[in-house]
């Protein structure tokens, strides 16, 4: 009998400002035992100091998924995205757009700026659960995600 070999973790960077889309991603973390590592950023700029590793972020490590709010301050989400996809180093990563905007312009923008999928927030908890499964799901065990060398 062969066992089905389990997803490595993987690290993820959210950046979001709200503390209650932050508490409720932290929870549906716990609640699917997703052993991933989740690090947690509250702005633009604290999201590009933490992928060029500056300043208090010296020491991050190079998330494997990135799930961007786009509604952000100092730079919003479509700069940050922007910086991610336009550098060689960065560029690999998957960015999933993870906003309360289902703007069509929005979603287009986000795309022509390469994200790699774009899920309009659900206001229900247990909907947003199930959201964060399924992005979990798709870009841990059903993707292969780059490992970098």
């Amino acid at each position: 009998m062969s066992t089905v070999p389990q997803p490595e973790p993987v690290v993820v960077l959210l950046v979001e400002d709200d503390a209650g889309d932050e508490l409720m991603t932290r929870e549906a973390f716990e609640d699917n035992k997703i052993g991933n590592t989740l690090y947690v950023v509250r702005d633009g700029l604290e999201a590009l100091d933490f992928l060029h590793r500056r300043g208090e972020h010296a020491d991050a490590p190079l998330p494997d998924l990135i799930l961007l709010d786009l509604n952000l301050p100092k730079y919003d989400g479509r700069e940050v995205l922007k910086q991610i996809k336009s550098d060689a180093r960065l560029s690999h990563i998957p960015v999933v757009v993870l906003t309360t905007s289902a703007a069509e312009e929005d979603i287009l923008r986000s795309y022509r700026l390469h994200a790699n999928a774009y899920v309009t927030k659900p206001v229900d908890f247990d909907q947003f659960i199930r959201a964060i499964r399924q992005i979990d799901e798709f870009f841990v065990t059903v993707v292969r995600l780059p490992r970098p060398t």
